[in-house]
């Protein structure tokens, strides 16, 4: 008999997708559901294990850590040199439940606009590290435009 409870995430298998080692997985469930709105799609308890998934598609996979797959040296702040982009409809929502969790910001909230070949497109972001450490940037896209002359 399986310990895995859920399904398989609605939108289908993303083609990437990142599992993050955790020092405690119900605070960082706390984090990742109650203040960046994910879901779980299902979890094996005994591995302590649980794969999320947001409605535009975006997906993580969180796991306790247990010295598995650890291949070197992990202290915190964890995620030294990755940044995660997560791409949300709603940026105003998630900004309203980071301050509702009074959860620090690193950077933002802020527009920006970067050259993509022959246009330019403009994203409203912002900046969180997860309880450990993980640099995530929260971001909607806000169109395109001609590059600036």
């Amino acid at each position: 008999m399986s310990d895995a409870f859920g399904q398989a995430p609605r939108g289908g298998w993303a083609p990437l997708v990142s599992e993050l080692h955790v020092e405690d997985l119900e605070r960082s469930l706390a984090f990742w559901c109650g203040v960046l709105g994910f879901t779980v799609a299902y979890r094996r308890p005994a591995e302590r294990f649980v794969y999320l998934e947001r409605p535009e598609g975006g997906q993580i996979m969180l796991c306790q850590r247990n010295g598995r797959w650890e291949t070197g040296l992990l202290e915190p702040p964890f995620g030294r040199g990755a940044m995660f982009q997560i791409y949300v409809r709603d940026l105003d929502a998630i900004e309203a439940r980071i301050s509702t969790h009074r959860w620090p910001i690193h950077t933002g909230p802020r527009e920006v606009w970067r050259r993509t070949g022959d246009t330019e497109s403009g994203q409203r972001e912002i900046f969180v590290q997860d309880p450990d450490g993980y640099l995530l940037m929260i971001a909607a896209n806000i169109g395109t435009r001609a590059p600036a002359a």
